[in-house]
């Protein structure tokens, strides 16, 4: 499998201008976009089309605020797994889980997860450990989300 990668000498500081706004909006409208990074709607529209031609925009996504849903426990989740592929698989089912990264180090995967409180939390660990191979969890409450 070959990785291309975008020289950065092709994004310009309109390109990173229009990233950053998308980062935080990504449904703004062109004509907005384009007012902020000083162009035209329609030349807005083309830089936006050819960063996803790159594959530097590779999709657009919303963000849940879980609190909404009952999941009001933020957790960041450090697991040593028995069986890479039958955590993975079961984790993916859950939920709590907003994202599950394989990493490397002392742990196998690193976990983004809301819960329904506490007891939301123990229940989902003891699902990892009796269902999923979990051999040993470290996990972090989230205080703050800064970004």
């Amino acid at each position: 499998m070959t990785i291309m990668t975008v020289d950065s000498s092709v994004l310009d500081h309109v390109d990173r201008d229009i990233l950053a706004i998308l980062r935080d909006d990504a449904r703004i409208p062109y004509q907005a976009l384009g007012q902020r990074v000083h162009l035209s709607a329609n030349a807005a529209a083309d830089r936006v089309r050819r960063l996803i031609r790159l594959g530097v925009i590779r999709r657009f996504t919303i963000e849940i605020d879980q609190s909404q849903l009952g999941r009001d426990l933020e957790a960041v989740i450090d697991v040593r797994v028995a069986d890479l592929e039958v955590f993975k698989e079961g984790a993916l089912t859950c939920p709590e889980v907003n994202s599950l990264t394989h990493v490397t180090g002392r742990t196998d995967y690193q976990l983004n997860v809301s819960c329904a409180g506490t007891s939301g939390l123990n229940a989902l660990l003891t699902r990892f450990t009796k269902e999923f191979t979990a051999a040993e969890t470290l996990t972090t409450v989230v205080l703050e989300r800064v970004r």
